[in-house]
């Protein structure tokens, strides 16, 4: 009579054992960190604009809030660490090694991203994303073929790659037209006045996050959804810092107070379109 009882014993707790761990793998199933396991997929495209419109490449025609005129002439930039913010405020975090994206206006299937990972349904407030790359990514020869590889950020200046090309002309005091690059990425510091390489005296990350409000951006369940992302060019030049090419010249790669300054004025370049 005993030997029966243990050996009911032993079932029942076979069974309540059973039912824990199949109720523990459905929850699993169904959440990740609290984000329902049901999914969509997200197709990103890339828009490029000046005061609302397409820009147009390679025309002068473009004044800045500091009276400069200006053109347009080449955009590559990286964005990366990619962030989905639920309406709850829950995070979807894409996958390390598929969160990374470069766009290039010269190169058409860049300005279309199809991101890889499954996204959790739900309405989402905002995407958020490192303009740039952080100093784990940014690393000579994490790229070893182009266009990527072309971005590259001279060594002595503190290697990895540029987060941002942004290349064009404007005219000048002297009603000169010449060219300015717009570019972004690792800065240094100088024991002196002057931007000698053999005086520098450290280096400074200047990626920064970006932040982007969704509006009736939802997720739908094994459909994708389409998301349009717009680069208003003319903020780069205007808020909070008013960019005068005249004060900064054609070529900020070694002057981390012209890099800072842009770098803080890329927090509302980027809108939903």
């Amino acid at each position: 009579m005993e030997i029966l009882n243990s050996m009911k014993i032993r079932k029942l707790l076979f069974v309540f054992l059973s039912i824990t761990i199949l109720f523990a793998c459905k929850k699993d199933e169904e959440l990740i960190d609290d984000i329902p396991r049901e999914f969509g997929k997200v197709n990103m495209s890339f828009f490029h604009t000046v005061a609302g419109e397409d820009v147009i490449f390679d025309s002068l025609i473009y004044i800045n809030e500091a009276g400069n005129k200006y053109q347009v002439d080449e955009i590559m930039y990286f964005i990366t660490d990619l962030e989905f913010v639920r309406d709850d405020s829950k995070v979807f975090t894409l996958s390390y090694d598929k969160s990374v994206h470069y766009i290039d206006i010269d190169v058409p299937e860049s300005l279309n991203w199809k991101i890889e990972d499954n996204i959790p349904i739900g309405k989402y407030d905002s995407l958020r994303f490192v303009f740039g790359l952080d100093e784990n990514r940014n690393k000579t020869f994490a790229f070893l073929n182009p266009p990527e590889s072309s971005m590259f950020w001279p060594d002595v200046l503190g290697g990895g790659y540029h987060y941002l090309k942004l290349n064009g002309k404007w005219e000048n005091l002297e009603n000169n037209i010449v060219p300015f690059n717009f570019h972004l990425g690792i800065g240094q510091f100088y024991s002196g006045d002057e931007f000698i390489i053999d005086s520098i005296t450290d280096f400074v990350h200047n990626h920064f996050t970006v932040s982007v409000p969704l509006s009736n951006f939802v997720v739908e369940k094994d459909k994708q959804t389409d998301l349009n992302l717009e680069m208003q060019l003319e903020n780069w030049f205007r808020n909070p810092h008013i960019w005068d090419h005249n004060y900064w010249g054609g070529s900020i790669m070694q002057n981390q107070a012209a890099i800072r300054q842009a770098c803080e004025n890329g927090h509302d370049v980027f809108k939903q379109k």
